[in-house]
């Protein structure tokens, strides 16, 4: 628990507190407080009352929070509440107090908990303040507060100590309650459009529907291998075939991945699927999702995101084709044609451009063409994508559960859209042919065969599924993490994670 021999000594004297704390008839742990009024109650109520209106009244209130600042004068003294993300001051006088409370203030420390009732007043300065009449000690921070919390050379500490970070930065607090009515909006929106909220397995005998690393977990009693759930599409669209036409899923995933400012190995989604709709229905319904939660939210469409103000009301749309033509780096050569994505040759000479020009790209020579074009479009296209973009028509190398489009075959009818330069959302129109599935996925087995980790494996019982009859489907998959950083210009999803994963300490047996 201790991190130095600092924090050693100064448990020790706060527990000596305790024990004065007791001795004077207080409880050191009570289990209950009871209240009139949070402290954000109490500025709404009185926060407009004028001072002389506030004396004549005397209306008592008895509150609860932790103390955030001390200033004690001789036989009076100001303090700082906090509670529920609000600051309230006090103030405490001898003669008010008792003799008994009065030396029950002064072996207070910043970060205890109390409890006071007493009276709503104007300070001179026209502060909002309650005149403390009783005060009820509650809890004793044993360690100090940091003095200069926020400015942490160390932001990783932040995350380590989140309960910490949470009382001393009002703004991270806030961050999270925004996640919180993200996720309100979000049900709002589907349950209004006659979606089911459902649950799907997190731990799955086949980890499917997507392309990822999934982790790997055994059940002792059933001696059974299992998989954390990389996406619980396949499950979701079960239950289309059974009938529930409109379904949606806000759960968590795992993928074991790499960290970084846009990747946590574990996240949440939001997942939903609409019978009798195709990719067009979903790219329309985004648009209203995405607006109708940014005003829900924040009140407006727009927000600052990556130095860059973002209006999410405002959309653009790209093939992917169109994309990597719109955004071809000179450096790589003369701009292609669109007839040229037709060309496995020309696909690859694109390759070899995007490489020539000093740009990172994900190429191995003799991989499908239709793998290559999504390389290069990640490369040229995703770091231009500010402003809310829909891309669509993927290749069917990269998509194997997506339904083909009808005049070219070896593309389908998929698409991400993308805001502030990475990609919130993949949606598609579900392949529903069983025999063609079974096609896509054996492709599939084949890619793992040549060293592809994330290849998607066989599922004989979704194939069984599908052989029932799924009706003609649409279905996405949004990341709430990333769309909470949107929506609070947050600059890594660590800032909107209460408890991302992070790299074990010495002594930290959670990793966290």
């Amino acid at each position: 628990m201790f991190e130095s021999e600092f924090e050693c000594n100064l448990f020790a004297l706060r527990q000596d507190k305790l024990r004065q704390i007791s001795a004077l008839g207080q409880q050191t742990y009570p289990n209950q407080f009871v209240t009139t009024h949070t402290l954000a109650e109490v500025r709404q109520q009185f926060g407009e009352v004028l001072p002389e209106s506030l004396d004549a009244q005397r209306t008592m209130v008895t509150v609860a929070g932790r103390l955030m600042a001390i200033r004690a004068q001789g036989k009076a003294g100001f303090a700082q509440l906090q509670q529920g993300g609000e600051r309230l001051q006090i103030y405490i006088r001898l003669d008010a107090v008792g003799e008994q409370g009065f030396q029950l203030y002064k072996l207070l420390d910043l970060g205890d908990h109390i409890g006071v009732s007493g009276y709503v007043f104007r300070t001179r300065t026209g502060e909002l303040t309650i005149h403390v009449e009783k005060i009820t000690f509650l809890a004793k921070a044993m360690l100090a507060l940091p003095e200069k919390y926020h400015g942490l050379a160390d932001v990783e500490l932040r995350y380590r100590q989140r309960y910490v970070d949470l009382f001393m930065n009002t703004e991270v607090r806030a961050v999270f309650v925004k996640r919180a009515q993200v996720l309100k909006a979000i049900r709002s929106f589907f349950d209004q459009r006659g979606y089911l909220e459902v649950e799907t397995p997190m731990m799955q005998s086949i980890a499917g529907g997507a392309a990822a690393r999934p982790f790997r977990t055994h059940h002792n009693a059933l001696d059974l291998p299992l998989f954390l759930r990389i996406a619980p599409e396949l499950y979701l669209k079960r239950l289309v075939v059974g009938g529930l036409d409109r379904v949606y899923e806000i759960n968590r995933n795992f993928r074991n991945e790499g960290v970084s400012t846009q990747h946590n190995p574990e996240f949440t989604m939001l997942e939903f699927y609409q019978a009798y709709a195709n990719y067009h229905d979903l790219m329309q319904l985004t648009q209203e999702l995405i607006i109708q939660v940014a005003l829900e939210v924040n009140g407006t469409t727009l927000t600052n995101f990556g130095g860059h103000e973002i209006d999410l009301s405002q959309w653009r749309r790209f093939s992917m084709r169109e994309a990597i033509l719109e955004f071809w780096p000179p450096a790589a050569g003369a701009k292609p044609a669109l007839e040229d994505f037709q060309s496995d040759q020309a696909v690859e000479q694109m390759a070899h451009g995007v490489q020539n020009a000093k740009i990172s790209l994900d190429f191995k020579p003799g991989e499908p063409a239709g793998k290559t074009i999504a390389s290069i479009f990640e490369a040229v296209a995703e770091d231009h994508l500010i402003q809310p973009t829909i891309i669509y028509d993927f290749p069917v190398a990269v998509s194997p559960l997506s339904k083909n489009k009808p005049d070219e075959p070896d593309w389908v009818e998929r698409f991400e859209f993308y805001v502030g330069g990475f990609e919130l959302g993949n949606a598609f129109s579900e392949l529903n042919d069983p025999q063609e599935q079974r096609k896509r996925f054996e492709q599939q087995l084949s890619e793992r065969e040549r060293g592809d980790a994330e290849a998607h494996v066989m599922d004989e019982d979704y194939v069984r599924a599908l052989a029932y009859g799924l009706p003609p489907t649409a279905g996405e998959g949004i990341g709430i993490d990333r769309l909470t950083m949107v929506l609070t210009g947050a600059k890594s999803i660590r800032d909107v994670i209460l408890f991302p994963l992070l790299r074990s300490q010495t002594g930290d047996s959670a990793g966290s």
